[in-house]
């Protein structure tokens, strides 16, 4: 729960596992979600090993994340999540 248990990091997670998305693509996908909190959110990410950030060297920058080995390996859980989610919204 330490690597994941925060608002953001699941959505970050979950947003990523179709591929590796740009940064401002990334979080357009997050509404609510300040500069801040992103930069924040995906650094810790990249430094626990779940994410990968590659930096093109173009002008102006260009920023690409992805999922590593090990946060592919939380596919299921997110998955689970999800379904887990849209569930209970058919319930209330």
């Amino acid at each position: 729960m330490n690597l994941i248990g925060t608002k953001w990091k699941p959505l970050v997670l979950f947003h990523l596992l179709d591929g590796a998305l740009r940064s401002g693509i990334l979080q357009k996908k997050i509404p609510g979600i300040s500069n801040k909190m992103f930069t924040q959110t995906v650094r810790e990410l990249e430094k626990d090993g779940l994410v990968l950030r590659r930096v093109f060297p173009v002008v102006p920058p260009k920023v690409e994340y992805s999922l590593s080995k090990r946060g592919k390996s939380l596919e299921a859980i997110l998955q689970g999540l999800d379904t887990w989610g849209l569930q209970d919204l058919k319930i209330d």
